[in-house]
C-alpha cells in the first residue's frame, strides 16, 4: 500500500524537473523513451504490472479521451487503462458502502440460552422443532439460527410434506388409520385414530384387545358426532384396506354424503399426514412408555392427544398447534432479554410444554 503513494510523490517530483526543460529537450526525451520502450517490447512478451501500478496509470491517463490515449505509446491498451479504473471506482464504492458490523445482529443471550436448554431437555428434538417451540412463545427467530445454536442435526421431512392431496382440498378429508402396541406382559392392543388433513388436528376414537365390527362401527358414529358437532364438514374419509373396517363402518360415512378412499396395496404414502403421526405417537410416546393395560394406553393417548391439539407446533401450520394459534412475536428488547420460561410437564416428563411465566 505505501508503493502507490511512493509513485505518486516521485511523479510530482519527475513533474518538477520538467518545469524549467525546454520544449526541444523534452520531445527529444520522448523520443528516447519511446525507443527504450519499444526495445523492452521485443524482449517481454507481458510485462506484470502490480496493483498500485494499475492504480496510478489509470488515475494518471484516464481523463485522457479514448482517440488520445490511442495514439500514446503504452505498454497497455487504453481500454485495459479504463478498465482498470472502473475496477478501482467499484472497489471504493464497494467499501464505502459497506456495513461496519457486517452479517445479522447477533441472537439475544437469554435466547441462546432457552435454546442450549431445549436442546438439553429434549434430546430427540431437531432444530425445526425447537424453532417452532420458540414461535409457540412468541420469539421469532430463523430455523437456521436455532440449529446453530443447539448444534442439532437436521430434521427429516415428513412424508406429509411431499405426497398427499392439493392444499385446497384439505379442508374436506379425514384420514384414519388402525396402529397396534405392546403391553407390559406382551398383549396385544388396537388403537383406531383420525386426522383432519386442514387443521391437523387428531382424534382418539379408541382402544381395544378386540377391533370387533360392533366396536368400529360405534366409533365410526362418534366420530360423525364430533366432526358435526365442530362445524367441519368432511367429504372424503382415507383408510388402508385392513380388514377391521368392515362394511358396516363405511355404511356410517356413506349415510353423511362423506366417500370412503381406500389406498393402494403396499401403498402407505397415499395416507402419508396419518402415517406421519402414527410415527410421532410411537417416537414420542409409546416408544418411551411401558404399557400396563388398556387403561393405561387410553389414559397415555388421551394425554398426547390433548398435548398435540393444544401445544405442539407443526410446520404446516407454521408453529401454530391445530387448537392454537400462533401468538404475536415479542419485539420488545426488554422481554426478550428477560425471559422467564416454565416447564410442564406430561405423563411423568415424557412431554414438556413451555410457556412462559405468568
Amino acid at each position: 500500500m505505501l508503493r502507490l503513494p511512493y509513485l505518486a510523490l516521485t511523479s510530482v517530483f519527475a513533474f518538477i524537473r520538467l518545469l524549467p526543460m525546454s520544449d526541444t529537450n523534452k520531445d527529444v526525451e520522448i523520443l528516447a523513451l519511446r525507443h527504450q520502450l519499444t526495445v523492452l517490447q521485443r524482449q517481454i512478451d507481458k510485462p506484470h504490472l502490480t496493483a498500485p501500478d494499475r492504480a496510478f496509470l489509470a488515475a494518471l491517463l484516464h481523463r485522457l479521451p479514448r482517440p488520445t490515449l490511442r495514439q500514446l505509446h503504452l505498454i497497455i491498451s487504453p481500454d485495459t487503462i479504463l478498465r482498470w479504473h472502473r475496477d478501482f471506482l467499484r472497489r471504493r464504492h464497494a467499501k464505502a458502502s459497506r456495513p461496519k458490523q457486517p452479517g445479522r445482529p447477533p441472537t439475544v443471550r437469554s435466547i441462546k440460552a432457552l435454546i442450549l436448554r431445549l436442546t438439553r431437555e429434549n434430546p430427540c428434538w431437531g432444530y425445526r422443532r425447537i424453532h417452532g417451540e420458540l414461535a409457540a412463545l412468541g420469539i421469532k427467530l430463523a430455523p437456521s439460527t436455532s440449529g446453530k445454536s443447539s448444534r442439532t442435526p437436521v430434521s427429516i421431512p415428513s412424508p406429509a410434506a411431499t405426497v398427499g392431496p392439493g392444499r385446497s382440498s384439505w379442508h374436506a378429508i379425514l384420514a384414519a388409520d388402525f396402529f397396534e402396541t405392546r403391553t407390559l406382559t406382551g398383549g396385544r392392543l388396537y388403537v383406531l385414530a383420525v386426522i383432519e388433513h386442514a387443521t391437523r388436528r387428531v382424534r382418539i376414537l379408541g382402544v381395544t384387545a378386540h377391533p370387533t365390527a360392533t366396536w368400529t362401527t360405534q366409533l365410526a358414529r362418534n366420530l360423525v358426532m364430533d366432526v358435526q358437532d365442530a362445524g367441519a364438514t368432511a367429504k372424503y374419509l382415507i383408510r388402508d384396506r385392513d380388514s377391521r373396517y368392515t362394511a358396516a363402518f363405511d355404511a356410517v360415512f356413506h349415510d353423511e354424503g362423506i366417500a370412503i378412499v381406500k389406498t393402494g396395496i403396499r401403498v402407505p404414502r397415499m395416507n402419508a399426514i396419518m402415517e406421519r403421526w402414527v410415527r410421532s405417537c410411537r417416537a414420542e410416546l409409546l416408544d418411551r412408555t411401558l404399557i400396563v393395560n388398556r387403561a393405561h394406553l387410553l389414559h397415555a393417548l388421551r394425554e398426547y392427544e390433548a398435548f398435540y391439539n393444544e401445544h405442539r407446533p407443526h410446520r404446516t401450520l407454521h408453529a401454530a398447534a391445530p387448537l392454537r394459534p400462533l401468538p404475536q412475536p415479542i419485539t420488545e428488547p426488554d422481554p426478550l432479554g428477560r425471559l422467564d420460561i416454565r416447564r410442564r410437564d406430561r405423563l411423568g416428563g415424557i412431554l414438556h410444554e413451555y410457556q412462559h411465566a405468568a
